[in-house]
């Protein structure tokens, strides 16, 4: 994202932004200025006056609710823009804003290779899972419904849970081709997108081979809960990898490959306390090294360790769902949803809590996680089409809840944004509350419940 103008930096305004890249750049308000005015004119209205005065509302928006400090992401800023042209009374404009994201998102896919990832999204994999969706009629909210108002809900269930777990069985079959060399196997991703269930799942196809595995559990190696850095709301973060104790992680894994033993770190996320040599740990002659974790292809995770040593999977929500307007949902979107649950259920969290705070984690994921997926062996798409309306089932009452209880709150407006979105994509879809057709090894129960696997 380069421009031919000098930035336009506005006082107590955010001076940075996440690029989609995960990079960090100067925020430039003519960006912002230029792409409303073009959706202005696009429906007849005056652009420059407009473009100017959304802008100088977009950054008031903009340091209400991130700070000085913190650094929103493009896809942050272009939510707060539409939100701003909308709630000013320029609904046609909006409406004009959201076609011209769309052209630029179809601009920037034009330009990726058919075997290649680029502006970090793997486009041959989404298109692919697109192809699956509409083929097996669930790639949108209308036909979910046909699907759930015609009784045939267990078998897109079926089919959903079929075609993970090929490629779960074509990504053990990629590491048993290099098993004279993979000592570990790390399985990375944002939060929520089901690297535990996926860990498990890829240890017992390798089993099955002949190989006993062991899985490392990072979530560990967390320091003390008062060493963690805060939020702007001055709560604690999970999500950088700064709050992991990298160097330790490092230290294991090399005596790990060494053959020598090591005590592991026990963390109580209910204190907030880590004990030190806790779990003992060894790695035999025939054992690969499973990590699920956030951070696992971020480069302090595993730095000391050979490449050659490691086969590195990523896995994301790669959903192609559209909602009744025709906007395809959103990865995050699909794992915030999926987050609301296990936080209230494992963590002490309240669903309306997680929506507030997800912005944090999305700026994590952009800074530290996504990056990352250029460097993958492999990539997993986690996205079930038939948990949406299981999810909708348990959350959609939380979020207009959230919606009034952030809508007059200047730092809590991109959390009302969020709500809002999430509300609208979910509210025409059937419900569906019975959940018995749904496996008790399916990746969906790491969030719901009722799993087989055990999860720490």
């Amino acid at each position: 994202m380069t421009s031919a103008v000098s930035p336009i930096i506005t006082p107590n305004c955010i001076t940075r932004i996440i690029r989609r890249d995960g990079t960090l750049a100067a925020y430039d308000r003519s960006r912002v200025v230029k792409a409303v005015f073009k959706a202005a004119t696009a429906t007849g209205a005056e652009g420059s006056p407009l473009s100017e005065n959304t802008a100088q509302k977009v950054e008031e928006v903009l340091a209400g609710t991130y700070g000085k400090d913190a650094i929103p992401s493009v896809e942050d800023i272009q939510d707060i823009v539409e939100s701003v042209l909308m709630e000013s009374g320029h609904p046609r404009i909006a409406r004009s804003y959201i076609i011209y994201r769309h052209q630029r998102a179809q601009l920037r896919a034009a330009r990726s290779q058919p075997f290649e990832m680029s502006d970090i999204i793997p486009y041959r994999k989404i298109y692919e899972v697109l192809l699956w969706n509409i083929e097996h009629g669930c790639d949108s909210v209308a036909a979910i419904n046909e699907i759930i108002r015609g009784n045939r809900f267990p078998r897109l269930v079926r089919d959903c849970e079929q075609r993970y777990r090929e490629e779960i069985e074509a990504t053990a079959d990629r590491i048993l081709d290099r098993s004279g060399q993979v000592r570990i196997v790390i399985i990375a991703g944002p939060s929520a997108s089901g690297k535990t269930t996926t860990t498990i799942k890829i240890g017992e196809k390798l089993e099955e081979k002949g190989f006993r595995l062991k899985t490392i559990n990072v979530d560990n190696y967390f320091f003390d809960l008062d060493k963690h850095p805060r939020d702007e709301f001055g709560d604690y973060d999970y999500e950088t990898p700064r709050a992991i104790d990298l160097k330790l992680i490092n230290q294991h894994l090399d005596q790990l490959l060494q053959g020598k033993a090591i005590r592991t770190p026990h963390y109580d996320f209910k204190s907030g306390k880590r004990s030190l040599d806790v779990h003992e740990f060894s790695l035999g002659r025939n054992e690969l090294l499973l990590i699920d974790s956030l951070h696992g292809l971020y480069k302090g995770m595993t730095g000391e360790i050979p490449d050659q040593s490691k086969f590195k999977l990523y896995i994301e929500t790669l959903g192609q769902f559209r909602s009744a307007k025709g906007d395809f949902m959103r990865w995050a979107d699909n794992r915030l949803l999926r987050r609301m649950i296990r936080d209230a259920q494992h963590r002490n969290s309240m669903p309306i809590q997680t929506i507030m705070h997800w912005h944090y984690v999305r700026t994590s994921e952009l800074s530290h996680i996504i990056p990352y997926i250029n460097s993958a062996d492999c990539v997993v798409n986690s996205a079930m089409p038939y948990e949406i309306p299981v999810l909708r089932a348990k959350l959609l009452d939380y979020f207009p809840k959230a919606m009034r209880e952030f809508r007059r709150d200047p730092r809590k407006h991109d959390a009302y944004v969020r709500a809002r979105r999430v509300y609208e994509f979910l509210k025409p879809m059937e419900s569906v509350t019975d959940t018995e057709c749904i496996p008790r090894n399916s990746l969906l129960r790491e969030f719901i419940g009722g799993s087989r696997y055990k999860y720490n």
